[in-house]
């Protein structure tokens, strides 16, 4: 009897390597499994010991893919699993990265997302990023989307936190706050929230802080949700079962103002990319979080679920 093909990438058996997850491109895990490989220096701090939740598609990209948050049977393990309590009292196994073999490992089971939580498994209660996705009704151009996040990046700015920007790889860009652990999850919220209705109030015709498909016409709704317990983002550097097989790509301002769209980047582009400068590496040093003072500007209640 032969035996079924299979190939090692980072220390994982991947069986059927060729198999093709992005039949436009001819994508094949193989491919997918050596672009993380490839990105692992500046993806996995952003990852590493932080709950995941998965997008697979075991027939590709073009057939049904489904959300996996929590632990499942088959699954390697070198994708770690821990048991916390939900929101309900229930307690559930979900699954975290802690090296690239856990990144490979989701590949062998045919992800082709992962979304991150916004705290790490060694201190869930308190985030450590703060994130809004700006995402556009279908009628606006990506001019309007820069512009802003570059008018949300000056108001956090004044309100005492820097930003990064990421363009998603579908039609938003993330503006994200790196945070010192201080904060709790229901101040973090509170305060993405304020922050996204306050623009909604001072500018109706642009901005959005309500998720209605609806009300959304020629606005971009500001997408605080992400910052709940619980909730989840788009990895950097993690592909997306979307047409084009883009990659969530971090950026600079600068790089921002010049992109045409937020899906532009492809696999093909990351190894000239990992030659040039992490555009995020200045967020190193930085020493920021939300305060009670910062709270009080914003109008901020935690208790306003």
């Amino acid at each position: 009897m032969q035996r079924a093909h299979r190939h090692t990438i980072a220390g994982i058996s991947l069986s059927n390597p060729d198999k093709v997850l992005f039949d436009a491109q001819g994508l094949t895990k193989a491919d997918i499994a050596r672009h993380y490989l490839r990105v692992a220096d500046r993806m996995l701090p952003a990852v590493k010991k932080r709950l995941v939740s998965l997008v697979r598609c075991p027939d590709g990209r073009s057939k049904e893919c489904f959300f996996q948050k929590h632990a499942g049977r088959g699954f390697p393990t070198a994708v770690k699993r821990q048991e916390i309590t939900e929101k309900d009292g229930d307690k559930a196994e979900y699954l975290y990265i802690s090296d690239l073999k856990g990144i490979v490992a989701g590949v062998q089971m045919n992800t082709l997302e992962f979304h991150i939580w916004g705290s790490r498994i060694d201190s869930l209660e308190k985030p450590d990023r703060l994130v809004f996705d700006l995402d556009p009704d279908e009628g606006l151009n990506f001019t309007d989307v820069k512009r802003a996040c570059l008018d949300l990046r000056d108001r956090l700015e004044k309100l005492g936190l820097k930003t990064l920007p990421m363009v998603t790889g579908g039609k938003g860009v993330h503006v994200i706050a790196p945070l010192s652990r201080r904060a709790e999850w229901p101040d973090v919220n509170a305060f993405a929230r304020a922050i996204a209705r306050r623009l909604g109030e001072e500018e109706p015709e642009r901005f959005l802080a309500q998720a209605s498909k609806a009300k959304r016409k020629d606005r971009i709704f500001i997408d605080w949700l992400r910052n709940e317990r619980g909730a989840t983002a788009i990895a950097p550097y993690s592909t997306r079962a979307r047409q084009g097989a883009p990659i969530a790509t971090p950026v600079s301002w600068e790089e921002l103002e010049r992109l045409d769209a937020a899906n532009t980047f492809r696999i093909g582009d990351m190894e000239a990319r990992m030659q040039q400068p992490d555009p995020w590496a200045q967020a190193a040093t930085w020493r920021q979080a939300i305060t009670t003072s910062m709270l009080k500007s914003v109008g901020a209640d935690p208790s306003d679920g």
